[in-house]
C-alpha cells in the first residue's frame, strides 16, 4: 500500500462503495486493492478506504476507493463522503432481495449528496451463490436501465468480474473528465481576446502555448 500511495500519478479519482451492510462491499474492495478475501470480515464502522494505481491510455490514475458503512445509524457520517466522489459502486447481495430493494433508497441518497455527473454502476455481488439467488439478473438489468446505471454481477469470493467492474467505473470517469477538460479548454480559447490593439512580438525560441491549462483534477504528486 505504501508503494501505491507514494508512486507519482497523473490523476486522483475518488469513488465510493455503497449498499446495505453485509452485501460484500469490504471484500470487493479487499479483492480489488490487495487480491484478498476475508472470511472473517466484520461490518465496516464509519468509513475505510484503499488505493490502487491503474494505467489508462498513457495516464497513471490513483483510484481512491471509500468503503462506506451500510448500517442506518452511520448514514449521517457517510453522506459527507459523497462530496468529491466521481464514481460509485452500488452493491447488493443477489441472495438477499431486501438489499436489492434498498438500492432505490441508496439512489435517492446518491442523488442528494453526489455529483450530477457521477459514474454509478449497480453491482450484484455473491453471484457464486446461484442456488440461493433471490434477485434475477434480468430484473437487476431492468432497474439499472431505468435508473441510467451500468450493471454487472460479481463474486468477491471467486474473484469474478471484480477487477472488471472497478476498471469499468474508473475508465468511464477518465473518459468523462477528459471530455470535460477538452470542453473547458475549447470554451476558454473562444473567450481569449486582446483588450488593446498592440503589436505583439513572439520569440520563436521561447514560444508558450496560450491555451496550456493547469489540471482541473487532483494530482497525487501535490
Amino acid at each position: 500500500m505504501a508503494d501505491a500511495f507514494d508512486e507519482e500519478c497523473d490523476y486522483l479519482f475518488k469513488a465510493v462503495l455503497i449498499g446495505d451492510s453485509g452485501v460484500g462491499k469490504s471484500n470487493l474492495l479487499s479483492r480489488f486493492a490487495k487480491d484478498e478475501f476475508r472470511f472473517d470480515s466484520k461490518p465496516t464502522i464509519g468509513v475505510e478506504f484503499a488505493y490502487r494505481n491503474i494505467k489508462i491510455a498513457d495516464k497513471l490514475i490513483k483510484a481512491q476507493i471509500w468503503d462506506t458503512a451500510g448500517q442506518e445509524r452511520f448514514r449521517a457520517i457517510t453522506s459527507s463522503y459523497y462530496r468529491g466522489a466521481l464514481g460509485a459502486l452500488l452493491v447488493y447481495d443477489i441472495t438477499r432481495r431486501s438489499s436489492f430493494e434498498n438500492a432505490r433508497k441508496w439512489m435517492v441518497e446518491l442523488r442528494e449528496f453526489g455529483g450530477k455527473d457521477m459514474v454509478v454502476i449497480l453491482v450484484g455481488n455473491k453471484c457464486d451463490l446461484e442456488q440461493t439467488r433471490e434477485v434475477e439478473e434480468e430484473e437487476a438489468k431492468g432497474f439499472a436501465e431505468r435508473e441510467g446505471l451500468c450493471f454487472m454481477e460479481t463474486s468477491a469470493l471467486k474473484n469474478l468480474n471484480v477487477d472488471q467492474v472497478f476498471l469499468q467505473m474508473i475508465t468511464r470517469i477518465h473518459d468523462s473528465t477528459s471530455h470535460k477538460s477538452l470542453d473547458v479548454k475549447a470554451d476558454q480559447e473562444k473567450q481569449i481576446t486582446l483588450s488593446d490593439a498592440k503589436e505583439i512580438h513572439i520569440d520563436a525560441a521561447n514560444e508558450v502555448t496560450a491555451t496550456k491549462q493547469t489540471s482541473y483534477y487532483y494530482c497525487c504528486s501535490t
